[in-house]
């Protein structure tokens, strides 16, 4: 049986024990055996190394140099990371070995909850297949992103709330190899209620089986 550990904490306005609820129930679904912890020292337990998946929910906190250093290694041996918007892509900002591993790195939302477009841009990679282009109401995260990501959805800046990035083509999703792990990130996902679209919940569901060894 595969096995994946949820880690929940940081900023409260992301709902983080909810969504580390519902992430739980989707990984069970999919046949996990799941592990919940609310602690980042979790990462620094030589068992994370015989996971099949870890997935951060965590935002805007601090990782100790013993805790990414472990978790790196596990990743570079094998073990996939799954993670969505800010638990994720605003975990810790003052690491920049653990955004090497993400891919990117939230830098501003500007608008905050807005709707916009997310334009799906590999429709034949089996994470996106059967989702069309979709409006979604929500933080539109740009990021600092990694060139080397595989980009599988974008959404384009209207430059309504800040004039000198209309136009800008940001992504949405990707994915990535660090070492022999899979990663996969999604930037959708503001509060535990967005879990109710199904585009969503199904490209983070997709995406993080693809990502678990």
């Amino acid at each position: 049986m595969r096995e994946a550990l949820i880690v929940w904490g940081g900023w409260s306005g992301h709902e983080p024990q909810e969504c580390a609820a519902i992430v739980k129930d989707i990984l069970e679904e999919d046949g996990f055996k799941v592990y919940v912890e609310h602690t980042t020292e979790a990462f620094a337990d030589p068992s994370v190394h015989d996971l099949s998946l870890v997935v951060p929910i965590v935002t805007m906190s601090k990782i100790e140099k013993e805790e990414i250093k472990n978790l790196a290694a596990a990743i570079e041996g094998g073990v996939g990371l799954a993670g969505y918007h800010g638990g994720a892509g605003d975990s810790f900002r003052d690491c920049v070995e653990y955004q090497f591993i993400v891919g990117g790195q939230w830098v501003a939302h500007p608008g905050n909850i807005i709707d916009y477009r997310v334009n799906i841009t590999r429709p034949d990679d089996p994470v996106m297949e059967g989702i069309a282009d979709f409006d979604y109401t929500s933080e539109q995260y740009y990021m600092h992103v990694d060139p080397s990501n595989e980009v599988l959805a974008t959404t384009t800046f209207t430059g309504d709330h800040a004039y000198w990035i209309d136009g800008v083509v940001m992504p949405v999703a990707w994915k990535r190899k660090y070492g022999k792990g899979r990663v996969f990130y999604s930037s959708l996902g503001h509060q535990a209620k967005e879990f109710s679209v199904p585009e969503m919940r199904t490209i983070f569901r997709r995406g993080a089986n693809w990502a678990a060894r």
